[in-house]
């Protein structure tokens, strides 16, 4: 286990973490999902952060289960944890995963491992050219299953949270789940403009899909970026007094919405304006 990995999981409450303490009571025995758990970061975060809650966690590569393992008993939270070593998916079965590795030229003495974070059910593609360093020269076969069958066999009803970071397979995760997704009340999941992986769906289907099951929006880190992460809920799972709280967040991120493309579009005109006048400016410099 990195020693920088337990400094990373102690690091303060991000965004959308403090956001499901506005949404969750902290006793609350929730059921929680980290798929694509990798190192087991988050799986400890959240373990943390509701300490009735019980935890599934997903990854599919032996070594990074292994990390898992030593993660979640390091910090104490093994009673909360239930791993599961295959990749949700959206059929049943097994495939080829995409085995990611390698470190940046300029990270010298640094105990982390950056390669091991970026691998996918789906081949790379752009990534390769965003992170040239990043090399995926190992495709191993993975153990599959839906989200939907999988809560059937484990007997699960209602999951209070989700955490999907998968690498451009997200929406072969939701897909998977069904009608499992009218019984989901947030989710908080990875997307992006790029498509780093082939057959990666956008943030733009992502998000009609998500509309399609009728899911909100509350927080968004994404709009014309990269890459980034979203905050989705099924307003009607939440009981009455959250109504409200929900109506302003959403508000609130859509006003946040505007206002960033709003600000974006007042510096592309403060740009081409400097672009015009830059010329006025040399032929007056030179006349004095």
């Amino acid at each position: 286990m990195h020693a920088n990995l337990i400094t990373y999981i102690n690091r303060p409450l991000e965004a959308h973490e403090l956001l499901l303490q506005q949404l969750f009571p902290k006793n609350s025995p929730l059921l929680i999902m980290d798929i694509g758990a990798c190192e087991g970061d988050s799986t400890v975060r959240y373990a943390q952060q509701f300490p009735q809650a019980t935890l599934y966690t997903f990854e599919p590569l032996p070594n990074n289960m292994r990390t898992v393992q030593e993660v979640i008993a390091h910090f104490g939270v093994q009673t909360q944890v239930k791993p599961f070593g295959i990749a949700l998916s959206n059929q049943n079965g097994t495939a080829d995963f995409y085995r990611s590795s390698g470190k940046p030229d300029n990270v010298k003495d640094v105990d982390w491992d950056f390669g091991n974070k970026s691998s996918s059910l789906l081949p790379p593609d752009k990534i390769k050219e965003t992170h040239q360093w990043m090399k995926f020269e190992e495709v191993v076969t993975v153990q599959t299953q839906t989200l939907l069958d999988f809560c059937a066999e484990q007997q699960i009803t209602t999951i209070d949270f989700i955490h999907i970071d998968v690498q451009g397979a997200e929406l072969l995760v939701l897909q998977g789940a069904g009608q499992q997704l009218n019984y989901l009340k947030a989710i908080w999941l990875e997307a992006a403009n790029v498509t780093y992986y082939k057959d990666q769906a956008t943030q733009n289907e992502i998000g009609a899909f998500m509309q399609s099951k009728g899911f909100v929006k509350l927080l968004d880190t994404i709009y014309d970026r990269a890459d980034g992460d979203q905050f989705w809920v099924q307003p009607r799972l939440f009981e009455s007094e959250k109504q409200n709280l929900l109506q302003q967040l959403q508000q609130q991120q859509q006003q946040d919405e505007q206002r960033y493309y709003a600000q974006k579009k007042k510096a592309a005109r403060n740009n081409q304006w400097q672009q015009l006048l830059h010329p006025l400016k040399r032929w007056v410099k030179k006349l004095f």
